[in-house]
């Protein structure tokens, strides 16, 4: 399961764009914290620690115990991070604020575990979902989810239906969704067939 960390924040008085810059430059990244039953607050958090605990972390979905100056901590899920589109430095981060009981979706890394007889079969990995999204409470939140090709063979597709998921979790997407296919190297068809069997978003 996912480790929570702490992270040091404040509170922050509505600014312009010129306070924020300043802000950033003094070592703090503008946040928001919000939820049901609780008032949106704007925040500032430590930028340090923020980019060491995403560059440590497998997702961006992640649980933070907030250690609010002067108010204490708050249990709370990174819900997004808003990126420059020039440097792609995080520029902004929005905290969801919940407890134990509070269901939170996230997307978790698919990571390939195991080996294809396909692909020893002159096969190739076609992987379509990178990141599956889920559903579990926070205790339950995995770091990753593995999925087990080992007994694909060459044509054979694995769909979201067919992974076993940590005790808690359950994905938001069909059963049917084919997650990886092995394809035929250098051939269309059977990658055809695998998104044909994908229903369109």
């Amino acid at each position: 399961m996912a480790k929570k960390t702490s992270l040091k924040a404040a509170n922050r008085a509505r600014t312009g764009s010129g306070r924020l810059n300043q802000m950033r430059r003094e070592g703090w990244l503008p946040s928001v914290i919000y939820g049901r039953g609780t008032e949106n607050k704007n925040l500032k958090v430590d930028a340090k620690s923020f980019f060491d605990l995403i560059a440590h972390s497998s997702s961006e979905n992640i649980i933070v115990n907030l250690e609010i100056d002067g108010e204490g901590t708050r249990l709370a899920f990174l819900q997004a991070i808003q990126h420059d589109p020039l440097s792609g430095i995080a520029v902004h981060a929005d905290f969801l604020s919940i407890d134990d009981k509070t269901e939170i979706t996230a997307h978790i890394p698919a990571h390939l575990v195991g080996e294809a007889p396909g692909v020893k079969s002159g096969g190739v990995i076609e992987q379509y979902i990178h990141a599956l999204e889920i559903v579990c409470l926070p205790d339950d939140l995995p770091e990753t989810i593995n999925l087990d090709i080992s007994g694909l063979q060459l044509g054979d597709s694995l769909h979201v239906g067919e992974i076993k998921y940590p005790k808690g979790v359950r994905p938001t997407h069909a059963e049917d969704v084919v997650i990886v296919h092995i394809g035929r190297a250098g051939s269309g068809a059977d990658l055809e067939a695998a998104s044909a069997e994908t229903p369109a978003a």
